[in-house]
């Protein structure tokens, strides 16, 4: 394994021999839920001119831009791309030494600090809006990937013309949850390129490496725990209001979304509706839209597990927002599983994960798993 560290800002550049010589460790979470972060923990000589620089960089450099890479067997893969938030330094173990602790988050920091609100979006649908906002951090290679809703809600200016609400990052959340839809930046696949997500949470595409346990030696988790939890799921009720009489129409909505299709063959079943009553007001379009989008987030993730792993033994680096196959757990918990968190470890001759899987049943639909 071999880990590649650039730094700088604008476009990154490999850091100097001496800084890597005092890394000790890496720190980095990825979660489907939320932005990614990293953590870097330096030891370094307190005469050494790397600790003036780095917090000179820190201070004067509006964003230091971080670009993390692991390369196992030969493979490369972008672990984070981030800006520095912050830098702690503290005495060392060693007499003369210092500890430089560089924490950061990945680059939806920088679409969180200006407030562009009042900003006319007219005749722009929510995916215009969104390709927009992303179009102007092209500086850090950000390539908008954008799915619209199958049910788009075009304004026509003569009736009302939508506005920018508070930061970019809070107001493309903001559309996206209208709509059921997630959006984060996922780095890569190549150093400094990275593709800004807006759309479904998708559970489809090629599926990680098996993840064994109870194998012998073919076992390749340190630990892995499972859970089930069947209290969430509801059914989400929407209002349609006739033009003619007023009079409100509810209309189930179910979760019939192709891009997340079931894992398990026993989903949880509804234990209640919720009622949507301000979805009166709304065109139909747009209450359609509300009503998928609180289908997504109801579907609840009745199974869930969480675990270990050494990379180094697993051969692969497992990636967050992607399928992986568990083996060796049972009949009920054996199959598919939707990656949610991954949080990478790494040090000198070590590579450790911890992870968060979840599924929304139990038996596996696949009558085998995938190795």
């Amino acid at each position: 394994m071999h880990l590649t560290l650039l730094v700088g800002p604008g476009l990154p550049v490999p850091a100097p021999r001496p800084l890597m010589d005092g890394l000790e460790s890496a720190e980095v979470s990825s979660s489907a839920d939320g932005p990614g972060g990293f953590q870097l923990t330096f030891s370094i000589s307190n005469r050494s001119p790397l600790n003036t620089l780095l917090v000179i960089a820190g201070g004067q450099v509006p964003w230091l831009r971080v670009i993390l890479i692991a390369t196992l067997n030969g493979l490369p893969t972008v672990l984070m791309d981030g800006l520095v938030t912050r830098q702690e330094l503290t005495d060392g173990n060693a007499p003369g030494q210092s500890r430089l602790t560089v924490t950061g988050e990945d680059l939806t920091v920088a679409m969180d600090k200006q407030d562009m609100s009042g900003l006319p979006y007219p005749a722009m649908p929510p995916p215009a809006r969104v390709a927009a906002i992303v179009g102007r951090y092209a500086l850090y290679g950000m390539l908008p990937l954008i799915v619209p809703s199958p049910f788009t809600d075009v304004p026509i200016p003569v009736e009302r013309i939508p506005v920018h609400e508070g930061t970019d990052l809070a107001y493309v959340r903001q559309l996206a949850a209208e709509v059921g839809h997630v959006f984060y930046i996922e780095p890569g696949p190549m150093p400094g390129a990275n593709v800004a997500y807006w759309g479904p949470e998708i559970r489809l595409g090629p599926v990680q490496p098996a993840l064994n346990l109870g194998m012998d030696v073919h076992s390749n988790v340190d630990s892995l725990s499972f859970s089930v939890n069947q209290s969430d799921a509801s059914l989400p009720v929407i209002f349609i209001q006739n033009p003619l009489t007023k009079f409100p129409i509810p209309l189930p909505v179910p979760d019939i979304s192709l891009t997340s299709p079931p894992l398990g063959l026993l989903p949880p079943m509804s234990k209640g509706l919720t009622l949507l009553k301000e979805t009166a007001k709304l065109s139909p379009a747009a209450a359609l839209g509300r009503g998928l989008a609180m289908a997504a987030g109801t579907t609840a993730d009745a199974v869930t597990a969480d675990g270990s792993l050494n990379v180094l033994r697993y051969g692969h680096v497992l990636k967050s927002r992607q399928l992986v196959g568990v083996r060796g757990a049972g009949l009920a918990f054996d199959g598919l599983y939707y990656v949610k968190r991954v949080d990478s470890t790494l040090k000198a001759g070590e590579f450790r994960q911890q992870f968060s899987l979840a599924r929304n049943g139990l038996i596996s639909t696949l009558p085998l798993v995938p190795p």
